[in-house]
């Protein structure tokens, strides 16, 4: 554990990426597989995750994210997109995954299958906009997490036009909403950032102990 609490301090919202550094395949799989196995409420995982290289893609995206350099300069680009239409035939592809993953019959899941539809069908639409969109949010502290460890620097976005990013990567045709990015790769010597002591609330102020 103290390996990990030390990677988390090492970490920091980079500035300015090394674009001659590229991150290698494994550790790509390795971040995107940490993604992947994201906690998620019911594990419904109701979202997707692009990770954008190309160049000229990727231009487009600087200009729709106010010209930060980080779009361009990281290694990767990863776009945490909400589902929008997250209902029925969602929960009922995570109730056929569940049963072929664990050879449980489809049958003995309906009690579950029933409940994720109930809490679904009863939230409003900007209610189910905002609950998908929260767990991109898990998906992403998971990302930087595990980039921490590999020492692989990420720097978690929210500063981009959603709109522009939606049409840009075609989500609107999928029932996707971009809603939080994050930039990996590895920070650049001229990077001032890197430098600076980190700044958090002491233990006794943030924690209440009741």
């Amino acid at each position: 554990m103290s390996t990990f609490l030390e990677s988390l301090n090492w970490r920091y919202a980079t500035k300015k990426f090394d674009a001659t550094k590229k991150i290698s395949a494994a550790d790509l799989n390795t971040l995107k597989e940490a993604v992947r196995l994201a906690a998620s409420s019911y594990g419904l995982q109701p979202f997707k995750v692009v990770v954008v290289e190309n160049p000229e893609i990727r231009e487009k995206l600087k200009a729709a994210a106010y010209g930060q350099t980080q779009i361009t300069d990281a290694s990767q680009l990863f776009v945490f997109a909400n589902d929008l239409n997250a209902g029925p035939e969602s929960v009922a592809a995570y109730i056929k995954n569940i049963s072929e993953t664990r050879g449980v019959p489809t049958e003995a899941l309906g009690g579950f299958e029933d409940m994720m539809n109930n809490v679904i069908s009863n939230l409003s639409q900007e209610n189910k906009n905002i609950w998908t969109a929260k767990q991109t949010y898990i998906a992403l502290g998971t990302l930087l997490a595990a980039a921490a460890e590999l020492k692989i620097d990420a720097t978690p976005m929210e500063g981009f036009n959603p709109a522009q990013f939606n049409e840009i990567l075609g989500f609107d045709k999928l029932g996707l909403n971009a809603s939080v990015i994050a930039t990996v790769g590895y920070r650049h010597d001229e990077d001032d950032a890197q430098h600076y002591k980190k700044v958090r609330k002491s233990q006794e102020e943030l924690f209440i102990t009741l």
